[in-house]
């Protein structure tokens, strides 16, 4: 993730802090070809609209289908099933999408139709440490980089699904309220998650580049 100095990923913030062009050396570095982010982040970024069931049947099983073999996937998870996407048939880095069983069958028909792929599973939000599992065992996805928002970043923490935290911090303070951190939405009564620092690296454009292992 890159972030403000107080720790805010508002991307058009970040867009403009000095050290913005050592993100994606960053990212890149750690040879991770899967690339995971939350709803807020997929359809900011990504998405092609709003998808709006007209049969609110739901899928209500788990269930997962391989529509693109590739060797990394941009994988956005979506709980309830709610974007839509561009076709995938001849993408070098096709969607991979993830919900719950709350999702409406109808959406998956829809993703079918887009050479999407799709992961269903949890029976009222999502089983992260599941979808992993199906991500290994069917996807042959053995190492990706989770890239926002804050929401998605806690969740996958508090599942002890993180190894390694990445930081680069820009040169900049945000100081907005209400914006998102890089992680959110963590059980208040917990006590922080313990990191080991790594390494450290300083850029001439003032950005500094912490990398954490996560102490499970």
């Amino acid at each position: 993730m890159m972030t403000s100095v107080d720790g805010r990923i508002d991307c058009n913030m970040t867009e403009h802090l000095r050290g913005v062009d050592e993100y994606y050396d960053t990212l890149n570095s750690f040879n991770a070809p899967n690339r995971l982010s939350g709803r807020i982040t997929g359809q900011l970024e990504l998405a092609d609209g709003v998808f709006e069931a007209k049969n609110k049947q739901t899928i209500a099983q788990e269930a997962f289908r391989k529509n693109a073999n590739a060797d990394g996937y941009e994988i956005v998870v979506d709980t309830h099933g709610t974007l839509l996407w561009n076709d995938d048939q001849n993408a070098s880095r096709p969607h991979l999408i993830i919900t719950s069983e709350t999702a409406p069958k109808e959406y998956f028909d829809y993703l079918d139709t887009k050479h999407v792929s799709w992961i269903a599973t949890g029976a009222e939000k999502i089983n992260l440490k599941r979808a992993m599992e199906i991500l290994l065992e069917k996807f042959a996805v053995k190492r990706l980089a989770i890239v926002g928002g804050g929401h998605i970043n806690g969740s996958m923490l508090a599942e002890g699904l993180v190894d390694e935290v990445s930081i680069l911090i820009g040169a900049g303070v945000d100081g907005r309220k209400n914006q998102a951190a890089v992680f959110d939405g963590l059980d208040k009564s917990e006590q922080p998650i313990a990191l080991h620092l790594e390494s450290v690296k300083q850029y001439d454009s003032d950005a500094v580049w912490l990398r954490y292992s996560v102490t499970h």
